[in-house]
């Protein structure tokens, strides 16, 4: 019997309470993972410890001091989920410094905050897997009225060579995950936002070549992979049905 590279293996994940999280966090406990499935909505993370190998506690990304005790509390992990993020509409002249920076604590330094605080772990233990949700829209492709948005998705990116590049010989793999468009709450919310969420929807799988939105199970099937590759570094996967082919 083939036993999953993630057996017994401990995943942190954060943003779990819905879409690609918590496919990720029920895909990774599935294979065999202890997961601990963080969110700044406890209240979303509802379900999810039902399920085995499931653990749930509330976290902030943009609180050092959090997420630094509950690593201290809950370490080491093997594995790090970084799935937390939001999405900016509007072109450079529609973005304040306030949405900017905002995109840049959530979308970036949030990423940077829990990779410092899992890494002297992983170091110590010689080996350690980090998947990082960047986006097709950053330095992969642009797309309308998504200026901070792809800024901060390709900040993403590059902070994952990075990471990759000073570890890749310690033990520590860093990749990134560029999805395309996937049904997910966020994505519902910002269809309704317009006021005419049935064009919108149009709109977002006529631009899909497979002729529909991603799901968050097809995001989780790769970063299941990636979190049990062990030969595999600094690399940014494009799962978008096409869009960029």
């Amino acid at each position: 019997m083939t036993v999953s590279p993630l057996t017994g293996k401990r995943v942190l994940i954060t943003a779990a309470g819905a879409g690609i999280g918590r496919a990720c966090a029920e895909r990774m406990a599935a294979a065999g993972a202890h997961v601990l499935a963080t969110d700044i909505d406890r209240s979303a993370l509802a379900g999810l410890e039902g399920a085995a190998s499931i653990r749930t506690a509330g976290l902030d990304v943009c609180d050092q001091h959090a997420i630094g005790a509950l690593v201290d509390e809950n370490g080491p992990f093997d594995v790090l989920m970084n799935c937390a993020g939001i999405v900016h509409s509007g072109t450079i002249m529609d973005a304040t410094d306030a949405e900017f920076d905002r995109a840049v604590d959530v979308n970036v330094r949030a990423m940077m905050r829990t990779i410092r605080a899992v890494m002297p772990g992983m170091l110590e233990q010689g080996d350690g897997a980090i998947v990082n949700i960047a986006s097709v829209v950053s330095s992969v492709k642009a797309a309308p009225n998504r200026f901070v948005y792809a800024t901060t998705k390709a900040a993403v990116i590059g902070l994952t060579k990075s990471v990759a590049a000073d570890f890749v010989a310690r033990g520590i793999r860093c990749n990134a995950i560029c999805p395309g468009t996937v049904d997910s709450p966020s994505l519902q919310q910002r269809m309704r936002a317009g006021g005419d969420y049935e064009a919108a929807r149009a709109a977002f799988i006529a631009r899909q070549p497979m002729g529909r939105i991603g799901t968050p199970d097809e995001i989780a099937d790769l970063a299941l992979h990636l979190a049990g590759a062990t030969f595999t570094t600094g690399q940014a996967y494009v799962i978008d049905g096409g869009w960029t082919a």
